[in-house]
Order: C-alpha cells, then sequence, then structure tokens
C-alpha cells in the first residue's frame, strides 16, 4: 500500500474514528475494525505502513518523533538500553497502564528488560499514528512478542511459557525537554487484552 495515499484517504482520522468506535462500543480495535469496516484497520491485525511525519512539524518537532522511531525500532526492539539515554531523561517519570509510575532512567530499563526475560522476540516495529506538538508527542505503536520463556510472578515463582503470540495496540506521550529527552512518558495499552494473548487471562 503507498503511503501517501493513506494519507490521501484520511488515514489518521480514520484511525482515531476507530479508536473512539472501540472505546463507545466497549470493544477492542479488531472488534471495531469487523463492525466497521470503512475505518481504518487494527494496526495489531494488520500490517500498516509507516506514515511520513506530518507536515509543517518545527525543527524541534520533527527531531522528537525521529528520536522516538529511533527508540522504538532500534533501541526497545534490540534491546540496546546503552542508548536509553537518547531518548530519556536521568530523571524520567514513566506512567504505566495499570496506574503505577516509576523514577529514574535506571529504573525504566530494568522494567523494560523484564519484558525481554519471557519475551524474547519482544519489538516495536509499527507507528501507525505520530503526532507532536512544541514539547508533546503522542505515537501509537503495535508491540510484538512470544511468550517462550518462563516469567517471573514477581512473587519468587515462574510462570512457564505458553508459547502464545501477542500483538498488542499501544499508545505513548512524551513530555521533551529542551535536551530533546523526555521528562515524562505515558504508557497506554490494554492488559486485558494482553494477558488474554499470552494466555494468562
Amino acid at each position: 500500500m503507498e503511503r501517501r495515499s493513506i494519507l490521501k484517504g484520511g488515514a489518521a482520522a480514520a484511525f482515531g474514528a476507530l479508536a473512539i468506535t472501540a472505546v463507545a462500543d466497549g470493544s477492542t480495535m479488531a472488534e471495531a475494525a469487523t463492525r466497521h469496516p470503512g475505518l481504518y484497520p487494527d494496526p495489531a491485525t494488520t500490517p500498516v505502513p509507516n506514515p511520513p511525519f506530518p507536515r509543517d512539524l518545527t525543527r524541534e518537532e520533527r527531531r522528537h518523533l525521529e528520536t522516538f522511531d529511533a527508540l522504538d525500532f532500534e533501541v526497545f526492539s534490540h534491546a540496546d538500553w546503552s542508548r536509553l539515554g537518547e531518548s530519556h531523561a536521568q530523571n524520567v517519570r514513566v506512567h504505566w497502564p495499570d496506574g503505577h509510575y516509576t523514577d529514574g532512567i535506571d529504573q525504566h530499563i530494568a522494567d523494560l528488560a523484564a519484558l525481554f526475560v519471557w519475551a524474547p522476540d519482544t519489538r516495536i516495529h509499527s507507528h501507525p499514528l505520530r503526532v507532536a506538538k512544541g514539547e508533546l508527542t503522542a505515537v501509537t505503536g503495535v508491540m510484538q512478542g512470544t511468550f517462550t520463556h518462563p516469567m517471573p510472578d514477581g512473587k519468587g515463582g515462574l510462570i512457564q511459557p505458553t508459547g502464545k503470540k501477542y500483538a498488542i495496540n499501544m499508545a505513548t506521550v512524551g513530555l521533551w525537554n529542551r535536551r530533546g529527552t523526555m521528562d515524562e512518558e505515558f504508557l497506554f495499552w490494554d492488559n486485558q487484552t494482553f494477558y488474554q494473548q499470552i494466555g494468562l487471562a
């Protein structure tokens, strides 16, 4: 599919409409896409090409989005934690989907690395929607992996792998500083869908 034609077809608006429809219906994006086939497909189940950056970005806004692409496609997907400081401030505060937050880049590295213990192929190769305004970015992505190794249960035990794959839609909102790194990051995805896909719900 040609990227330019996607934008001309109003993909960003359609993606937003699909997300709103899913929330309003109380359904997943995949279910919403099935009920409303004219809307943008669910990126987690239908590969969606990464669109070009939005037009009329300032140099700073474009740099933030470029840094975020590198964060997910290179740093995160290859577990290259030595480079996380390119996108995250040392004292970054990260808000997780379950409502808790952590402070500091070292804790964030530990939390991210924990995903790779039980799913070493964890990756993000798609950013279907990227928005930047001033010091704020909002980016959607598709996080994928396979539950192939024992998962620590947080109580000293291990959950045996199910061998199941997961592909979940996620969104990240970042607040950037003048040094070009995020002071605060908000992560969003549906934990229920996530646990269902890996066979734990």
